[in-house]
């Protein structure tokens, strides 16, 4: 069935939202699957490899790729009514382990929670208990997210968790679609990979201060011999 309606990356439609979660070969967001690696995603929203962000090159590569809902639906001039506003998809060691799907604020004005639970619910089945929302979940702690969120739905199925919260602040949408084992790692290599620059930050510091003499004192090196060339009392 995905194959049959594939969707353009510019109009993103909201077809795929029907299919239930425990699909076969089924995208976990869209035409989106989590464990892509980098450039089949880069390929599906026509972006370059100069448009990753690096997040921690080590223990783990850890990367962030942003995508921008164009404001235009392709060559014409028809404003864009697709709900997301961006998707900011997250890799580790070039596998898609996240994505943050941000959806605009205007496109979903009047929509109570029950509705977007509603609307999601077509596409992943029942959510989760309140008493499980809560749980710890890349959602509640992701570094995508600056503003604070508040849970409003949580569905589970295997390694695919998804995470729908709203903007504390704008009350706009946010839904985060993870992959439990990859996530794991992401989570462990970025822990470790910040232990390694905080120890190693005072040996930075000695190599960076000794590089900006060094190159201070061959400045005035050469400065004196063009000078003293050049000198006449």
């Amino acid at each position: 069935m995905i194959g049959t309606r594939t969707l353009s990356i510019a109009g993103l439609g909201v077809l795929s939202f029907m299919l239930p979660l425990h699909a076969q070969d089924r995208p976990e967001y869209r035409d989106f699957r989590l464990g892509s690696p980098l450039a089949h995603v880069l390929v599906q929203v026509h972006l370059a490899a100069s448009d990753v962000s690096l997040v921690h090159a080590r223990p783990a590569l850890i990367q962030d790729l942003q995508w921008t809902t164009p404001y235009f639906v392709g060559e014409t001039i028809e404003p864009q009514k697709d709900p997301v506003r961006q998707i900011v998809f997250s890799f580790v060691d070039n596998q898609l382990f996240r994505l943050t799907i941000y959806y605009e604020r205007n496109r979903t004005e009047g929509m109570t929670d029950p509705d977007m639970i509603a609307a999601l619910s077509g596409r992943y089945g029942s959510p989760l208990m309140p008493s499980r929302q809560t749980r710890a979940s890349s959602a509640f702690f992701d570094r995508t997210a600056p503003e604070s969120t508040t849970p409003v739905a949580q569905w589970s199925d295997g390694d695919a968790a998804v995470v729908l919260s709203r903007s504390a602040f704008t009350g706009a949408y946010q839904l985060v679609v993870t992959s439990a084992r990859l996530d794991a790692l992401a989570r462990t290599a970025s822990a470790e990979a910040v232990r390694l620059d905080v120890s190693e930050a005072p040996a930075r510091d000695i190599a960076r201060r000794q590089q900006n003499a060094d190159d201070t004192r061959l400045a005035r090196e050469k400065a004196r011999l063009v000078n003293k060339e050049k000198f006449q009392p």
